[in-house]
């Protein structure tokens, strides 16, 4: 391909065009007052592609260990899903950026 004598061009270094997007941690604290079935009803209700068991056993261990990482992706979604958990009323500790 030929450019005019005048033209302009610009060339993009491939290490710095693709850098990978930040990946973001959620997690779920244990409180006194959300019960088993409202942890599990508003995960499988909210993170995509959470199964009825899957959120059980999550509800289980924020019980048990005090904090359970209920899901892990793009940190734009991360944003997204953490406030509507937030919304429903769970207690989240704040988004872990990886």
């Amino acid at each position: 391909m030929k450019f005019p004598i005048n033209s302009t061009t610009t060339v993009l270094d491939p290490k710095t065009t693709k850098r990978k997007y930040p990946e973001a941690r959620i997690i779920v604290l244990d409180d006194n007052f959300n019960s088993f079935e409202h942890v599990a009803n508003c995960l499988v209700t909210i993170i995509p592609g959470m199964s009825k068991k899957r959120s059980w056993a999550l509800a289980v261990e924020v019980d048990r260990e005090g904090s359970a990482e209920v899901w892990r992706g793009p940190l734009e979604q991360a944003e997204l899903y953490h406030q509507q958990l937030v919304r429903k009323g769970l207690t989240m500790a704040p988004i872990e950026k990886n």
